[in-house]
């Protein structure tokens, strides 16, 4: 059943307000009531052609779970930063980045970014060591590195990685059905999908600095981003006209953004819109955004539905390993660390 608490956020925040967030209360789509799945789905696509970002409530995440990777977020950040170094960023996207170690150099909005006042963690799917594609060596699909010492950190984020999964899974019928698809339609695509899960810390800022960013204004590379509510607020969103908005507090919510992946696959159709985080709340913040694509092989072809009769897709196909790396190629830059390269931005 639907909680009817959050009715006076969903009439605050209405989908017709193009300066406003829209809510997507998917508790009556999960449950099966008849026709939520067409409701919703028209809701998604105005999000996604208008605004670039929704939130979800009712989404079915236990509140311990999402509790539990911020626990984990906390427990990884608070070790010396000799240890969490030992398990430095590597070329498969896992592993650490230190504070000051990640700089946005792919965003159209602002040019010669300082180095993000944020630390993070990234996680990726678990792959066992005899996984064919862990021994085959593909770049993306190796194995996690882990922190010594935290006998609860695997469990808690691994836990919350396979329910955002599954969370970011229903949500596909919705993407379908905003696109004119069958609402299967994006099924094959993510039978395995590939994620990025990403403990970040945001130390406070100087209140008295502008030009520096927790995150610089940037894009995400995703096809979806699902972000579990933050009790310290930071993120910033830039709408289609122009105008920056601070991203509400929805207790209890996840929000959501299409990324570059998405874009490109809906032929410029769906939003990928620009957001950035100042943590200027004077507390320590911490954020767990969880990065989905499709499966690592699935060649990622203009949508049909997306193509104007007549017209040539703007892009030619390309599967996700191709893409990520043409995205890391892109926007890094060299300079030494453990795989000879510094984070551009996820």
């Amino acid at each position: 059943m639907s909680d009817t608490s959050y009715a006076p956020s969903l009439a605050a925040i209405r989908p017709d307000a193009k300066e406003e967030i829209p809510v997507l209360d998917i508790g009556p789509y999960l449950a099966g009531e008849p026709g939520a799945l067409e409701r919703l789905g028209a809701e998604m696509r105005y999000a996604l052609e208008n605004i670039g970002f929704y939130f979800v409530v009712n989404h079915g995440i236990p509140q311990a779970l999402i509790d539990g990777v911020f626990d984990a977020a906390r427990l990884f950040h608070a070790l010396p930063l000799e240890q969490k170094s030992a398990i430095a960023f590597t070329e498969n996207n896992t592993g650490y980045v230190p504070l000051k170690g990640s700089t946005t150099r792919h965003s159209a909005l602002t040019k010669d970014n300082k180095p993000n006042l944020v630390e993070s963690f990234f996680i990726k799917r678990d792959l066992p060591a005899d996984h064919p594609d862990v021994l085959a060596g593909k770049r993306f699909r190796g194995q996690n590195q882990w922190p010594e010492d935290l006998p609860e950190f695997r469990r808690l984020a691994m836990a919350y990685a396979d329910a955002a999964e599954r969370l970011g899974t229903s949500l596909l019928p919705l993407y379908a059905v905003a696109l004119g698809l069958p609402a299967d339609w994006f099924a094959p695509a993510f039978r395995e999908p590939m994620y990025t899960l990403r403990l970040s810390h945001y130390p406070q800022q100087p209140p008295a600095v502008d030009d520096q960013f927790g995150l610089a204004p940037h894009t995400d590379t995703s096809f979806m981003t699902l972000l579990p509510q933050n009790k310290v607020q930071g993120l910033s969103v830039r709408l289609p006209n122009g105008k920056w908005i601070d991203a509400p507090a929805l207790p209890g919510s996840f929000l959501v953004n299409g990324g570059d992946l998405m874009r490109r696959w809906t032929n410029d159709r769906f939003l990928a819109t620009p957001h950035r985080v100042t943590n200027k709340s004077g507390q320590e913040r911490y954020a767990a955004p969880f990065f989905m694509d499709c499966d690592y092989g699935w060649v990622m072809r203009c949508i049909p539905s997306c193509l104007p009769a007549g017209a040539e897709p703007s892009y030619p196909p390309i599967t996700y390993a191709e893409y990520l790396a043409w995205y890391r190629a892109q926007n890094y830059a060299a300079a030494p660390g453990k795989d000879g390269v510094k984070l551009s931005a996820y």
